[in-house]
């Protein structure tokens, strides 16, 4: 029987039955699972107010809303279930994403550590700690605790991704490559180790394996805008005008139009000595104002300029 057909029969069976309590429960979660939150809440809801000293109905109730993007409601639920239920670790955990959500790391921190106060060994959260400290820009702490994560599962991208920000961040360009190649060798499909890989690349001065890691980067994720800005100034600067506006042309094809897009292909066309081109660019830059980098009263000055 599929997933469908089963809340079907349990739809029949409320139908018939509005006090069978276990399939209403069954019916709840199913339909959570198959990405129906707001009639899964609504079970939910019906459940909690004749079973209001259940901590499982709360814990789902939690889950419910974080789907809904109703952070407020998913913290009261979660909150309920640990007052019902404190010995369990799973509402403490949710209930520090929703912390993190909201940008309350401080409480986010607190919720982890009283999941790890109940199991020492969990990973995530030691994570997720590490992420609350990386956020508030604590890095030395983020990194011990991304390090905890890895020492109990070395194949957790995510924390050596994060360790490779950190040590960018501090000018450790090697070991921030070391931790970026391990995450390939997680993972060979994750696109970010690429940028960052062409990131160092490109500001060490080695153009040719930037190129290599931006275009792996672009291949898996062809959305990636710096990835194109980054690609299109090494063209530029290796004087490969016409490479240079062709990347920005498909970066304005599968990312978008966008002020700083057309701004960049200017500034490539005034190095090619393409007038016309250029005029035509930088004014297209100014026409999507919202979303250019540099103050248009400058751009605009640099036109005026130009025109004279």
């Amino acid at each position: 029987m599929s997933k469908i057909e089963k809340i079907e029969e349990l739809q029949k069976i409320l139908h018939e039955d509005q006090t069978n309590f276990q399939a209403r429960r069954e019916l709840a979660v199913l339909l959570l699972d198959c990405g129906y939150p707001e009639e899964a809440k609504q079970h939910f809801l019906y459940l909690s107010k004749i079973f209001n000293d259940d901590s499982g109905i709360y814990y789902n109730l939690g889950i419910t809303y974080e789907k809904l993007k109703n952070l407020d409601k998913a913290q009261e639920a979660y909150l309920k279930a640990i007052e019902l239920a404190p010995e369990e670790i799973d509402a403490y955990y949710n209930l520090g994403l929703v912390y993190i959500d909201k940008k309350m790391y401080e409480r986010a921190v607190d919720c982890f550590e009283s999941v790890l106060s109940k199991d020492n060994n969990d990973s995530n959260a030691y994570f997720s700690i590490g992420l609350c400290y990386f956020k508030e820009g604590k890095l030395d702490g983020a990194k011990y605790y991304f390090q905890r994560t890895i020492d109990l599962n070395d194949e957790d991208i995510y924390a050596h991704f994060y360790i490779g920000n950190i040590l960018k961040e501090q000018g450790d360009n090697e070991g921030a490559k070391e931790k970026f190649k391990k995450v390939l060798e997680l993972s060979p499909d994750y696109s970010w180790a690429y940028f960052n890989l062409a990131s160092i690349d490109y500001e060490e001065g080695d153009c040719e394996s930037a190129i290599n890691n931006l275009e792996k980067t672009i291949e898996l994720n062809p959305k990636d805008i710096e990835a194109y800005k980054i690609y299109a100034k090494i063209m530029s600067k290796l004087e490969n005008f016409d490479r240079a506006c062709s990347i920005i042309q498909q970066a304005i094809e599968n990312c978008g139009e966008t002020g700083d897009l057309y701004y960049i292909l200017a500034q490539i066309y005034k190095l090619q000595g393409a007038r016309a081109d250029y005029v035509k660019s930088i004014n297209q830059a100014l026409k999507l104002n919202s979303t250019l980098s540099v103050s248009p009263k400058l751009v605009k000055k640099e036109l005026d300029d130009f025109l004279r």
